[in-house]
């Protein structure tokens, strides 16, 4: 099982306070000892993701909630098909509605995302692997997605993993100046370095970088790094890859294919709760 974020509980918050700051003036509408029930469906073909943020939202909102999951988190799921059914206070089932799909649209469509590209690298060596391209508020979340997906996470932030790219580079005074600061400081961490030519790869493996990120290599020079590397350094595939040419990247042998789009360019599940029985 793919462990929650310890931030939900505050991304579930935050989510709610936004939605509904002093109180649902058209929820209250509805008597407040009215009880019924609902269901939650699919209009797309998805991967199923954001089950526990769902279920935040609907208790937070309202303790006495029940919802009876008919999915699991990484399931596939088709048009029409059911994803849970809920009952209890009226009010809360509607208040807590738009709050709970927007998590689960979200996030159903990063791990559908991420399905589709693990899928189109099967039978290579090559991990689809996410960025820190995220939704602010949600990467904890997005990256839980991925993993249900299927992908893998690169570093959740800037705190636990380190990556030199060009602008450190120029800063340090060298790739190797940058990796030996970077050994200095945080002995037992990996270190990457994003290379844009084969002579700066060369210069990464010199400084026995861990893993070198090959920044808008065409195939040609995938295959050439691959070649200079020789298994002393891990190759990650990057930048304005896209779903078209992903195979032919992930067969020059590379170790990693990081996506962006996993994140940043998805589209939202089509999903719709409905109340399948009047107020009583």
């Amino acid at each position: 099982m793919i462990p929650v974020p310890d931030d939900l509980p505050r991304q579930v918050s935050a989510a709610i306070e936004e939605d509904l700051g002093e109180g649902d003036i058209t929820a209250a509408l509805i008597p407040a000892s009215a009880t019924t029930t609902a269901r939650i469906i699919t209009r797309d073909q998805a991967v199923f993701c954001g089950a526990p943020w769902a279920e935040a939202v609907f208790l937070s909102v309202d303790p006495a909630i029940r919802i009876h999951w008919r999915v699991r988190d990484g399931d596939a799921v088709e048009p029409e098909q059911v994803l849970c059914e809920l009952e209890g206070p009226a009010r809360g089932l509607l208040t807590a509605e738009r709050t709970a799909l927007n998590f689960l649209q979200t996030l159903s469509a990063t791990a559908t995302e991420t399905r589709a590209h693990v899928a189109i690298v099967a039978g290579t060596r090559a991990t689809i692997l996410d960025t820190r391209k995220t939704i602010p508020g949600l990467r904890t979340a997005q990256k839980y997605a991925v993993r249900c997906g299927g992908g893998e996470n690169h570093r959740s932030g800037l705190f636990d993993g380190i990556l030199i790219k060009e602008n450190h580079i120029a800063a340090c005074g060298g790739i190797k100046a940058a990796v030996n600061a970077a050994r200095g400081s945080h002995p037992g961490i990996a270190v990457e370095v994003e290379v844009e030519s084969l002579e700066e790869l060369r210069e990464a493996l010199a400084a026995q970088a861990d893993i070198v990120m090959l920044d808008n290599f065409d195939l040609p020079m995938l295959r050439q790094a691959v070649d200079l590397a020789a298994g002393n350094a891990r190759l990650e595939a990057s930048g304005g890859l896209d779903r078209e040419g992903l195979r032919a990247v992930a067969e020059t042998g590379v170790d990693y294919i990081s996506i962006g789009a996993l994140t940043k360019h998805v589209r939202a599940v089509d999903l719709s709760m409905r109340v399948t029985e009047p107020s009583t």
